[in-house]
Order: structure tokens, then C-alpha cells, then sequence
């Protein structure tokens, strides 16, 4: 077997550690350059570690001409050993840490926009039971939330569960997201005390952008309808969409917890919409990886208090 190069065991296992994680970088950012930069390396010694990979291992690993093409099929199934080991070296750590100085770090999560008004409902609890813990929260599209989660970049995610597939991942179901037409109280059907999906069809809307998994359920709802979606404006930012609305003269689709969470001024009203009556599953996405790391398994913990309060 090649050997990556003569150095004692621990610092061999340490260099082809390192050698995974610049695969890993590649994967996410399918440019050479990009990827030593996120990894803090220059590109010459990415090259130099991804051929020593490549050696290693007896494949060719990368499809490469002056720049990045692709991953063999060899390199994907590589890309998947990495990850897995990688995450599992990071979890260990993580864990004799823990073992050693109690729950600490960082914990990473990525949420759909539609979810981040009740990212607190989790964060509250776990910070009042682990306060040595630091939080990053990302928002992104539900595939983004899945592609970080792949790639190591966070640890745990929120997003639908039972509307597209999620791959491999864990989920720990939340709530049920149910729909409001939020308009103003002068406007069309703005008297009602709840709209169908066809009426609301008819309403000039201010919506989140395609590549939005909650645009593409609207859509998907006003076209069972009969209707056809046709926004007036369109935004990958909730609070975009809010503040048009606020100014009584826009109207828009909104879960209703996230309405709720975001309050009303005398110029919004938020009306159920019904004739279906649509529901999607929201919930907490992990790696599905054994044993979980001390960080998920401690989040993975408040979800599942937490969920039953969420329901009401």
C-alpha cells in the first residue's frame, strides 16, 4: 500500500484527516482555488494532497483538466467515506471534550426562512440547560440545508420533512405548517374570516422566490385550484415580504405560526386559508450517523420536548 509519507502513526492519521477534509472542500466548492482557500492552503499544496490521496488509495479520485470537471465514481465513493470518517473523528473530539469539560462549543444549524421565527423555541431551552454553548444559525433554501449538512458545514437542520425528499438524514418531526393570506383589511377578501386557495389565486402576491421550497408548495396549491401564480414581487427574504404587506397595500402567503411569530399591525390581517386545508411536516434534520455527537444529541433532546408545545 502507498503510504501517504513516513511520519509517525498518530501524525499519519492526523495528514490523511486533513487530506479528506480538502476532498470534502472540493465537493462543496467544485473549484481547485475555492476550496484550498476555504480550507486555508494554497492551491499548489491542495493539488500536491489530493494526488497523495490519489496514490494512497490507488484511483484516481478527481476529474481534472486546467480546472475541476467532476468526481470519479471512485471519488464519490470516496467523498462518502470522508465524510462519514471525518464527521466521526469531529464527533469523537467533540465527545471526550464533553467528558472533559461539560457540553461546549458551537453548535451549527440551517433553517428554511419560513422556520426561522421559531429557531428560539429551540435555542431557549438548550442554552438554559447547556450555557457554554454558542450558536451559528444560517438561513437557506431546504436543499442548501441539506447540502450543508452533507458536507460537515452544520450540525443539524430545519426544514419540511414530508414534501420532498430529504435523503439520508434523521428527522425529528416539530409541527404541522398550515397557511394564512396576510392582507390588508380594505383589501380583497380582507373581511373574511377565511379564504379558499382559489380566491386566493386571484390576488396580486408578494411571494418567495422559486427556489423557496415554500414558494413551490403555494404554487403547487393555487394550481390544484385552478389558479395561476402570478407574484407582483418576489424576495428570498420574509422580512421583505412582511414589510410590503405592513404597508396595507401588498398581500402575501404565510405559515401561520410564522405570521403569529411575527405579529400584526392594524393594516395586516391574517386569514386562514382553507378548501384544502394544506399541511406540511416541518422538523429537525441530522446526520444519520452512530453515535450522534454530544451537541445533536443534546439538541435532538429539546426537539422532542419541545414538539407537543408546538402543536397547540
Amino acid at each position: 500500500m502507498p503510504r501517504l509519507h513516513e511520519s509517525a502513526p498518530g501524525a499519519k492519521v492526523s495528514q490523511l484527516i486533513e487530506k479528506l477534509e480538502l476532498l470534502i472542500a472540493l465537493s462543496k466548492e467544485r473549484h481547485f482555488g475555492r476550496a484550498a482557500e476555504a480550507c486555508g492552503v494554497t492551491q499548489p499544496t491542495m493539488s500536491t494532497s489530493l494526488k497523495q490521496l490519489e496514490e494512497y488509495l490507488g484511483v484516481m479520485l478527481v476529474q481534472r483538466g486546467s480546472r475541476f470537471v467532476d468526481f470519479t465514481p471512485e471519488g464519490e465513493r470516496t467523498l462518502e467515506w470522508a465524510r462519514r470518517i471525518v464527521g466521526d473523528v469531529r464527533g469523537m473530539r467533540q465527545e471526550i471534550n464533553t467528558l472533559k469539560e461539560g457540553l461546549t462549543g458551537e453548535l451549527r444549524l440551517a433553517a428554511i426562512p419560513t422556520v426561522l421565527g421559531m429557531v428560539a423555541t429551540l435555542t431557549t431551552p438548550f442554552r438554559e440547560r447547556h450555557p457554554n454553548v454558542r450558536f451559528k444559525i444560517v438561513s437557506c433554501t431546504s436543499s442548501d440545508v441539506l447540502g450543508l449538512l452533507e458536507n460537515l458545514e452544520v450540525d443539524a437542520g430545519l426544514t419540511y420533512i414530508d414534501n420532498e425528499p430529504v435523503g439520508k438524514v434523521r428527522s425529528v418531526p416539530l409541527y404541522n405548517e398550515s397557511y394564512r393570506l396576510l392582507t390588508s383589511p380594505d383589501g380583497m377578501f380582507g373581511d373574511r374570516d377565511n379564504v379558499t386557495w382559489e380566491e386566493v389565486g386571484k390576488i396580486p402576491l408578494c411571494l418567495l422566490t422559486p427556489d423557496m421550497q415554500n414558494r413551490r408548495i403555494i404554487d403547487r396549491a393555487l394550481l390544484a385550484a385552478g389558479a395561476s401564480p402570478h407574484p407582483t414581487l418576489t424576495s428570498n427574504s420574509i422580512i421583505v415580504l412582511y414589510t410590503h404587506v405592513k404597508t396595507g397595500r401588498w398581500s402575501t402567503v404565510m405559515p401561520a405560526k410564522l405570521a403569529d411569530t411575527l405579529g400584526f399591525s392594524e393594516a395586516v390581517r391574517s386569514i386562514p386559508i382553507v378548501d384544502p386545508f394544506v399541511t406540511y411536516r416541518v422538523g429537525l434534520v441530522i446526520p444519520q450517523r452512530d453515535p450522534m455527537t454530544s451537541l445533536v444529541s443534546a439538541l435532538v433532546d429539546v426537539a422532542r420536548e419541545v414538539a407537543p408545545t408546538l402543536e397547540t
